[in-house]
């Protein structure tokens, strides 16, 4: 019997009785806790017990694992640890144990030496690079990822602040890990700032990239994604945070991403064409546009789902430390999340982000008005694309649709805890109950709400959002007190402080959600 198994069975009996057994009272929290209980067996199920690295996902048995894995699910899992820890699921000492092996693994994995960054896919059970896909044979040609390995940094500062026994451990394999060599100088065309690219390789890949030295001065080529991560409200801001805060790069890479395409027929593309001002951060001029939607004005993600805009904010405290910009954006965003499912599209549910795909395969979710994208990521199976008019450019081929099948994300509903939680609340106990799309490991990926079409699959990010989500509400945002030091908050604030965005409840928006 391996070391996980036995320490599981000693601490089995102490589930729910630990640090957030205070304030249990509270209406709703022993359903959060049953949520977080559940969802933690699908992690345990689908990580390798002498490697510690998780699987990318698990069938909805929780029988069948797939064979690789990645930065951001490994990180996700080190956080769930120290989250179910936390919760009372796990005892210390089986976290500790858990965290150790992952921690162990990192170690050896294989790295990109110039930036001590880890590729993209591995696999869970030998923590081998891949390079072939075990699911087809195809060749995978390894890649370094800019949000990937953030997420793993994010993790290995959290398990560091967590317990201090792995602190010299994982605070080692965090501080190897350089954000410099990501972050482009010189920014993408028509950005007043330097902003991270996609990521890069190492060797030419066949699909486009653009050979460099490296951004961090190390003295290597590195072959770069064509793009660059150049939105404001997108996942990937967790690198440029944690680049700021290790004085990888300037803290006006805040102000090098778009929050809304400039205005005028020349992005006349984009979904909406915004409204907003320029407005100057320590000598940049920012273009801070918004969209809008039922009355209400907010900074878009780029596709239109949830995880984007609030998946950050598991970790940084955003609308603390930006009173101006997130504090106003984040909630807005649920609300019109909340707003197109349960009144625009009628589908009686709301949470769209990319997920498991409930008819087969994986496919991205979201409100399509609500994302730059032109054809972005729409929230019924049938992919029905709103196009609006663009007064003065374009006329909108498609500005009153009728919805098809809505696909709702249980995760994406999650990440809204901090900000409707009696909505989230009621969402999700009637995705559980109504619609049945729960399962052993808690709620399954996705589910098409007329269908009554179930995604019967966990992932394991989509996992890890929902524990972190979970763990904030019940603990009081212990992963964030984790995850932000003195030296974070003294480089990273200050800039967070001065984005002002153009985001607002709109005549009579009291910002009170149900």
């Amino acid at each position: 019997m391996s070391t996980l198994v036995t320490v599981g069975l000693v601490v089995s009996g102490l589930a729910l009785a630990g640090p957030a057994a205070a304030g249990d009272g509270r209406q709703g929290n022993a359903e959060l806790k049953r949520w977080a209980q559940d969802t933690w067996g699908s992690l345990v199920a689908m990580t390798d017990e002498e490697t510690g690295l998780p699987a990318d996902n698990i069938t909805g048995d929780l029988e069948t694992s797939s064979a690789y894995t990645s930065p951001t699910n490994i990180g996700g899992y080190l956080w769930s640890t120290v989250t179910a820890r936390d919760l009372g699921i796990i005892s210390a000492d089986e976290a500790r144990v858990r965290l150790s092996a992952t921690l162990d693994t990192l170690q050896g994995l294989e790295r990109n030496e110039a930036s001590g960054m880890f590729y993209n896919w591995y696999s869970p059970t030998t923590g081998e690079k891949l390079t072939t896909w075990p699911d087809s044979g195809d060749p995978v040609h390894p890649f370094l990822s800019t949000v990937d390995n953030g997420w793993l940094a994010a993790a290995l500062r959290i398990v560091g602040e967590a317990d201090p026994a792995l602190a010299a451990q994982a605070d080692a394999l965090y501080d190897s890990m350089d954000f410099a060599a990501f972050f482009d100088p010189a920014g993408a065309a028509g950005l007043p700032a330097g902003t991270n690219r996609g990521g890069f390789w190492e060797q030419a890949p066949p699909d486009c990239s653009v050979a460099a030295p490296m951004y961090n001065g190390s003295g290597e080529t590195a072959y770069y994604t064509c793009h660059h991560y150049d939105t404001t409200v997108s996942e990937s801001r967790i690198a440029t945070y944690l680049g700021i805060a290790n004085g990888q790069i300037p803290a006006t890479a805040l102000y090098g991403t778009h929050r809304t395409m400039p205005p005028g027929c020349d992005w006349a593309w984009q979904e909406q064409l915004p409204e907003g001002e320029y407005r100057t951060y320590s000598g940049v001029e920012v273009w801070e546009g918004a969209y809008s939607y039922a009355g209400m004005s907010f900074v878009p993600s780029w596709g239109g789902s949830m995880f984007e805009s609030l998946m950050p904010d598991l970790l940084v405290p955003e609308a603390k430390w930006g009173p101006k910009s997130w504090r106003l954006n984040h909630p807005i965003t649920v609300a019109v999340q909340k707003q197109h499912g349960l009144d625009e599209a009628g589908y009686g549910y709301w949470g769209f982000s990319p997920a498991s795909d409930p008819f087969g395969g994986y496919a991205e979710y979201g409100v399509d008005i609500a994302g730059m994208r032109s054809d972005g990521y729409t929230s019924d199976a049938e992919k029905t694309d709103v196009d609006i008019d663009r007064p003065g450019c374009a006329a909108g081929t498609n500005p009153s649709p009728d919805f098809g099948d809505g696909v709702v994300t249980p995760h994406a509903a999650f990440l809204a805890l901090p900000y409707d939680r009696k909505g989230v609340l009621s969402n999700l106990e009637s995705i559980e109950n109504d619609l049945g799309a729960y399962g052993p490991g808690g709620f399954y990926d996705a589910v098409a709400v007329k269908s009554g079409t179930i995604a019967e699959r966990y992932l394991s990010l989509d996992q890890s959002m929902i524990m972190a989500a979970i763990g904030n509400e019940l603990t009081k945002d212990k992963l964030k007190d984790y995850f932000v030091d003195r030296e974070m908050e003294k480089l990273l604030r200050p800039a967070m402080r001065q984005q002002d965005f153009s985001s607002s409840w709109g005549a009579g928006g009291d910002g009170h959600q149900g």
